[in-house]
């Protein structure tokens, strides 16, 4: 991955998250266990703090930077989707970011909250707790059932088996060019009951 230093301060990623090799962290970089940073994704650590706290994830084409002085964290399993972008905010413990959202300075995702897809969370907003917010302007729009605090951790726990299958078996490769007879497929059992979940 690209991976650089500024002002001498080295990122640091713990030996059993995965970090993609097209990845870049700069500076105040702390990737913590068991976590998952996609391809593309884009940790600046030049001017505040970037926390990763255990299992959490942050998936293809993120961007995550911050003032000075202040930290940017996604505290334990906390779940950022494709294409969202953190400044300066914390993104509490279980929480889900959802893709192309936008969370901005000071604001707090509380602990099992969700942000919708493409929403935009204001400077300073509180999501509280357990709640669904929305909208651009986020807006809070409801307390999340049980089902769905049950569908997010899945969603978490299938980047965390991810985060093992790539270190196990990501490799670089040229592409073939024809499909083999015996082509292989994927596992897809923990997708598949993610997907069965969210349609019911």
């Amino acid at each position: 991955m690209p991976s650089y230093s500024i002002d001498g301060v080295i990122p640091v990623v713990d030996p059993s998250a995965y970090v993609h090799p097209s990845a870049v962290l700069i500076g105040d970089v702390i990737v913590g266990p068991n976590c998952y940073v996609g391809p593309c994704a884009s940790l600046r650590g030049d001017f505040g703090r970037i926390v990763l706290e255990e299992g959490s994830n942050v998936q293809d084409h993120c961007c995550i930077h911050g003032f000075p002085d202040n930290d940017t964290v996604v505290e334990v399993n906390g779940h950022v989707g494709h294409g969202a972008i953190l400044h300066s905010c914390i993104v509490r413990r279980d929480a889900l970011v959802g893709m192309n959202a936008v969370v901005m300075d000071e604001a707090e995702i509380g602990e099992k909250a969700i942000v919708a897809a493409c929403a935009f969370v204001p400077a300073g907003m509180k999501v509280p707790a357990r709640s669904l917010a929305a909208g651009i302007p986020a807006k809070v729009k409801r307390e999340l059932s049980e089902d769905e605090i049950a569908w997010k951790l899945e969603g978490t726990q299938t980047y965390q088996a991810l985060t093992v299958r790539s270190l196990a078996s990501l490799r670089e490769v040229e592409p073939l060019s024809s499909v083999e007879e015996t082509r292989p497929s994927l596992p897809a059992t923990e997708v598949r009951s993610l997907i069965a979940t969210k349609r019911g």
